[in-house]
């Protein structure tokens, strides 16, 4: 089975053309291919599949093998492999996900997205973690988001604290992807995320760019464009309207090697 490595901002990517339905045990083989010991090794299986109501569709499932709504680096890395592969003539694209179509452009290596919130972000809630409460704020940016402002994030227990909030009982069955933001200076700031599937740090993840962004906005008055520092150090270009109707993210993607997996 061919495929790709893709990586966005150090977020990375196994892709599969799955437009003729070769892979049917989705769940299992995401766990295998993610493997970063016995498989391939990613943050995720993302498949390039048909679509009825969009150019293509794109399904993204985590290491665990679970299956998210979306991520805004793994579309911005598919959006990279239909360029690559040239499986479309066209530079703007629109993409099936589970949490709607989305639009993409493709600039070469660089990509960008338009993201769409869904529902009302929900500022200043009180997260119940020990005997501690803390402060957070709840986005939801095709997956959801818990957005906490902090001094310095190379200080943020993350792989201690993260599960507490991810888990937490407010944010349901379902749970929350979890961000911590340090403001640099007007225009830029830094992020360090817990994610959901991953159930670990990565070093970047789309939809909590966007989502630190528009929080630091709403929050803090920080105006569009607001460029986020990842930890890969790889600096993504967040964009949007006062009334938060045209949101878009942009970055580069890394197209690293194809290679053909043998299944076991």
């Amino acid at each position: 089975m061919e495929f790709a490595k893709i990586v966005g901002s150090g977020n990375d990517f196994i892709v599969i053309d799955n437009r003729k339905n070769i892979i049917k045990r989705k769940n299992s083989i995401a766990k295998k291919l993610c493997n970063r010991k016995f498989g391939v090794g990613a943050d995720g299986l993302l498949l390039l599949e048909k679509s009825k109501r969009a150019d293509f569709k794109m399904r993204i499932f985590n290491p665990d093998g679970s299956e998210a709504e979306m991520c805004g680096n793994g579309l911005r890395c598919i959006l990279r492999y239909i360029y690559e592969n040239s499986l479309s003539d066209r530079k703007k694209l629109k993409i099936e996900t589970k949490a709607g179509i989305l639009d993409g452009e493709i600039k070469g290596k660089k990509i960008k997205i338009r993201i769409r919130l869904i529902g009302e972000p929900k500022l200043n809630i009180e997260i119940p973690v020990d005997e501690n409460i803390i402060i957070g704020n709840y986005i939801n940016t095709g997956v959801p988001h818990t957005v906490i402002f902090v001094d310095d994030i190379e200080k943020v227990k993350l792989e201690e604290i993260g599960p507490k909030i991810r888990y937490n009982i407010i944010f349901g069955e379902k749970g929350t992807n979890v961000d911590w933001v340090e403001i640099v200076k007007e225009g830029f700031i830094k992020i360090r995320t817990y994610e959901r599937g991953v159930e670990g740090e990565t070093l970047s993840c789309g939809t909590g760019v966007v989502a630190s962004a528009i929080i630091t906005f709403l929050s803090k008055g920080m105006k569009s464009p607001i460029n986020v520092i990842t930890m890969s150090k790889e600096i993504l270009r967040v964009y949007f309207d006062n009334k938060l109707e045209n949101i878009y993210l942009e970055g580069k993607t890394f197209y690293s090697f194809k290679g053909v997996w043998i299944e076991s």
